[in-house]
């Protein structure tokens, strides 16, 4: 069994490609990880702040 990984999408970003390797590595569409991002920045303000974060400790795929 392979360990799966996370790494920031660089076929299906938009901006850093944090929230494409997060929905490949969970398996669902980019999409949705998007809007709950988006959701998550309007309601608390984490969501940008996390987002950063995820883009400077997250490797891209090579």
């Amino acid at each position: 069994m392979s360990k799966k990984k996370l790494y920031r999408s660089k076929k299906d970003r938009i901006l850093g490609g944090v929230c494409a390797g997060i929905a490949e590595y969970v398996d669902a569409d980019p999409t949705i990880i998007r809007l709950l991002c988006v959701v998550a920045t309007l309601l608390w303000g984490a969501g940008l702040l996390a987002y950063i974060i995820a883009w400077i400790i997250i490797p891209e795929k090579k």
